[in-house]
């Protein structure tokens, strides 16, 4: 369930981001902080590694990695660099909705 989650949150910003190109420095800043915060965690620092790398791709190759359903994709969304993107209402509503799916 928590991948669906990340899956859907993952898609709602590859849709804006497009049109949000200021979620890219957030996305930066936030690596940023994060590896200031994290320097004693080596499977960390190298997925944060592998974020800055892709931050530099165009646009469309980042939303692709970011979506796509493979264990690269999957591994990539759970440190996405995007927290904050998304309005934290929408967020919690996505996480609402599939948390009833599950137990319903």
């Amino acid at each position: 369930m928590k991948d669906r989650i990340s899956l859907e949150l993952a898609q709602r910003v590859a849709a804006g981001l497009p049109d949000h190109r200021e979620w890219l420095r957030m996305a930066r800043e936030n690596l940023e902080r994060w590896t200031r915060r994290n320097p004693d965690a080596p499977a960390l620092l190298k997925c944060y590694e592998e974020w800055r790398v892709l931050l530099n791709q165009p646009v469309q190759e980042i939303c692709a990695q970011l979506t796509a359903e493979t264990p690269r994709g999957h591994r990539l969304r759970q440190n996405s660099p995007f927290a904050g993107a998304l309005v934290p209402h929408e967020v919690w509503a996505v996480k609402r909705r599939h948390h009833e799916a599950t137990t319903a």
